[in-house]
């Protein structure tokens, strides 16, 4: 094995999890390896087991980077965010509707301004390696300047992001409107720059079916076939009022997933957000085109858009992802985001395992994305994007996870009590590019 000490190689010893299946429909769906190794290679992943097994593989003199006590699993993957909404999460409105007229459409406004765009760009992508994040399906605004000012911070840091600008042609402030033909073209030029240019990916990227005309998504549905290895995004059944409105704009749609499913805009690599008030049909037709489900915790209890229904999407085996949905959403944080959808689920009268959460945030994505084998677990050649996970992060977290005796109850308290802070170190394509410090003593307060 000719390892070598560089910058995106090397060996990590840690406890090691994975997933190789959903925990929902298969038994022995992850590996655990209590004492484990991780061993990189230019990126890349080239084997992941017991330390006792591989140790004898390594050769003489090289370091080997001891996290003992923590562990080591794929960076979560955050399948829908909006960056440009970074600087107005937590604002408050009684609904989804006029929270997009008060503050969203506001916010946006400023990305014409490229060097704007950038420094948001900047924080939001440094935000989302501290939270452990290492993928996300991103939403720009309808402007240019702010995807090239995202895809050039995220291939600075050269990370697997996928993101798009958004169509909007009608219903939405003339500041922020684009034409059905505008928006397709600028699409079309942003994915033959950016489209698969190193690890940058592009999402076709319809804000929602009230802002765009039936012009706009018809011109997007045949975007999406002329570039079918690009990815869709867009938003759909999220709130009772949205719903009654789409079904006004378009009365001839059987549902407002028809909508989408009329202009051939359900397919593979297709990610619609939320999902809540869908009917078996609806769901039925997302399974069989493996267009895939994000589902978004935090903001559909922020906005009060109801309860994701697990029941009848496992039952007709909808793919799932999980997402924060920032600013709707009001962490950056996978783990939080976890701890709300566990809250969901219960509301529902579901219940999610915490191996089932972590799925969904690293191998769940993955799939959902039509990545896997490329991101999402450790099978050799994925590439090398993980985090260390700090289990005593917190005096809280130290104390419960010290006292659980199962890997699903560890799960579960780092799920329920974990955040940002146990987010020890963050590694894209094998290069550290999050490392969490501990607090200075001697800056600490005294009393």
């Amino acid at each position: 094995m000719a390892l070598t000490n560089s910058n995106n190689s090397g060996v990590y010893r840690a406890s090691l999890l994975h997933f190789t299946n959903d925990p929902a429909f298969h038994q022995n769906a992850h590996a655990w390896h209590e004492d484990g190794l991780l061993i990189i290679q230019d990126g890349k992943v080239v084997a992941a087991g017991d330390y006792a097994q591989l140790k004898n593989s390594l050769p003489e003199g090289l370091d080997v980077h001891d996290y003992r006590g923590k562990i080591i699993m794929p960076g979560f993957i955050d399948t829908h965010i909006h960056y440009p909404q970074t600087d107005m999460i937590a604002s408050p409105a009684p609904g989804l509707l006029p929270w997009l007229e008060t503050y969203t459409f506001p916010t946006e406004r400023k990305f014409s301004d490229s060097a704007h765009a950038q420094e948001v760009a900047s924080f939001f992508l440094d935000e989302l390696l501290r939270c452990g994040t290492t993928t996300a399906m991103v939403y720009c605004t309808v402007h240019p300047e702010s995807v090239e000012a995202f895809f050039t911070e995220s291939e600075a840091r050269n990370l697997r992001m996928v993101a798009g600008k958004v169509l909007m042609d009608r219903n939405c402030p003339e500041f922020l409107r684009d034409t059905a033909e505008s928006g397709i073209l600028e699409s079309e030029q942003l994915i033959k720059k950016w489209h698969q240019r190193g690890r940058q990916l592009y999402a076709i990227t319809p804000r929602f079916a009230p802002t765009s005309s039936e012009a706009q998504i018809q011109l997007a549905g045949e975007l999406a076939r002329a570039y079918p290895d690009t990815y869709l995004q867009t938003h759909v059944a999220e709130n009772t009022d949205e719903v009654a409105w789409v079904k006004s704009l378009f009365p001839k749609a059987r549902s407002y997933m028809d909508v989408y499913d009329h202009y051939g805009m359900l397919r593979p690599r297709a990610m619609y957000a939320h999902c809540i008030w869908l009917d078996d049909a609806d769901r039925r037709r997302m399974a069989e085109t493996q267009s895939a489900v994000s589902f978004c915790p935090t903001s559909n209890l922020f906005l009060g858009s109801g309860l994701f229904d697990f029941e009848r999407a496992d039952a007709l085996q909808v793919p799932l992802s999980l997402a924060t949905d920032v600013g709707g959403g009001t962490s950056f944080s996978m783990l939080q985001t976890m701890n709300e959808a566990y809250k969901v689920a219960r509301l529902g009268g579901s219940f999610l395992p915490a191996l089932r959460m972590f799925y969904m945030a690293t191998l769940g994505g993955a799939r959902s994305m039509q990545l896997e084998g490329t991101i999402g677990n450790f099978v050799a050649g994925a590439e090398a994007d993980f985090i260390v996970l700090d289990l005593q992060a917190t005096p809280l977290l130290a104390r419960r996870t010290a006292r659980t005796e199962s890997l699903e109850e560890l799960l579960f308290a780092l799920a329920l009590l974990g955040d940002d802070r146990s987010v020890a170190a963050t590694y894209a394509a094998g290069k550290l590019v999050h490392q969490r410090h501990a607090p200075d003593a001697s800056h600490r307060p005294v009393f």
